[in-house]
């Protein structure tokens, strides 16, 4: 089943750039991504990767075109909809963890099922066994500060998967890492792509989305390039 569909996808911004014309961010993107797949959403500043990303984690609408996310139109929903698609269906995974510095670990994995009215016992259980799968079940009492960038980043993946979703969608999600680290968190993107989990990884660095089952590449608000790491080798 496809998890993500997009036909004609279009977003257009009525503020102008330099030269004082309109800005066509996208300019009519056909993509699929099916359920359990791993891709690499690849592309340089200004290709439009960061605004495909913002509307296929539904925090913005297209100007045409249409998008289902698990089998549901989604390109006119607004609001209370919107975020509450994004709640059920999306988890997401920033460059700068964006946890809250004074809840503790456990309360921060917790935050989405609290949102999505899950029962405190059941949330409190659900985010201890999601703190073991990403290997820190002992740092559950402590605070984002006493953490690791490393291992904030995988409390930020523990949130994402809170709601058990249908796409885990990662904006840059080492890049704000060593390089050691960094190799750490996608093994367990990729540990969690073999468990199952359909992952959309977006990032500038060749290398890492050459870790993905697909690449696609974006250019001025085109598709360039779909390849799979097979072909790509």
């Amino acid at each position: 089943m496809r998890i993500i569909e997009t036909r004609g996808l279009t977003k257009i911004y009525g503020g102008t750039n330099g030269n004082g014309n309109t800005v066509h961010a996208l300019r009519g993107i056909d993509l699929d991504v099916e359920r359990g797949e791993m891709v690499a959403l690849i592309g340089p500043s200004g290709s439009g990767k960061s605004t495909l990303m913002a509307i296929l984690g539904c925090l913005e609408t297209p100007t045409g075109g249409r998008y289902a996310l698990d089998g549901r139109q989604v390109e006119k929903l607004a609001g209370p909809e919107l975020a509450a698609i994004r709640n059920e269906k999306i988890g997401f995974v920033f460059q700068q963890y964006n946890l809250l510095p004074k809840a503790t670990i456990l309360r921060n994995v917790e935050l989405p099922m609290l949102y999505a009215g899950v029962p405190r016992k059941e949330r409190r259980q659900r985010a201890q066994e999601l703190l073991e799968r990403v290997g820190i079940p002992d740092k559950a009492g402590a605070l984002p500060g006493a953490l690791s960038g490393g291992q904030r980043q995988r409390v930020a993946i523990a949130r994402a998967l809170a709601n058990r979703p249908a796409l885990l969608l990662a904006d840059e999600p080492t890049g704000a890492l060593d390089s050691k680290t960094g190799q750490e968190v996608l093994a367990l993107f990729q540990e969690l792509h073999a468990q199952g989990n359909t992952v959309l990884l977006v990032t500038h660095d060749p290398a890492i989305a050459a870790l993905a089952e697909r690449r696609v590449e974006l250019h001025d608000g085109l598709l360039a390039v779909r390849e799979s790491r097979e072909a790509a080798a």
